[in-house]
């Protein structure tokens, strides 16, 4: 059982940063991908970064490279989005996920995914 807890949503005016944390506790030592994923009312929820083991693998969506760095603090069981220069269209619910698996085809499909937190709403005004 592995719980997560997101954290660091907010509101910001676009070109602005926000750090998302993404805590974890239970049976993390077990856990080996962790993403973040986002969601618009109405829309699919997309993937929007993974890490793979602490950082061996890293994966983007095109949509934030160059803007968004995942990063993860095994101290403390915690992963991080750091989202730089953020655009109205990054407005959305952010999730974190994890499971104990890895799928580096699959990775930005939220159905592999077994733990979800509650999520942290960003919003992003122009």
């Amino acid at each position: 059982q592995v719980e997560l807890v997101e954290s660091g949503g907010g509101s910001v005016q676009a070109g602005g940063s926000l750090r998302l944390s993404c805590a974890a506790s239970g049976a993390t030592y077990s856990t080996k991908s962790v993403a973040w994923f986002r969601q618009v009312s109405g829309k699919e929820r997309e993937a929007v970064a993974l890490i793979y083991l602490g950082g061996i693998s890293t994966r983007y969506a095109d949509s934030v490279e160059g803007r968004f760095t995942i990063s993860q603090n095994h101290t403390i069981a915690t992963v991080y989005l750091q989202m730089n220069d953020l655009k109205p269209e990054d407005t959305a619910m952010y999730y974190c996920a994890a499971d104990f698996g890895w799928f580096p085809n699959n990775w930005n499909k939220r159905s592999w995914y077994k733990w979800w937190g509650q999520g942290t709403q960003v919003t992003v005004s122009s």
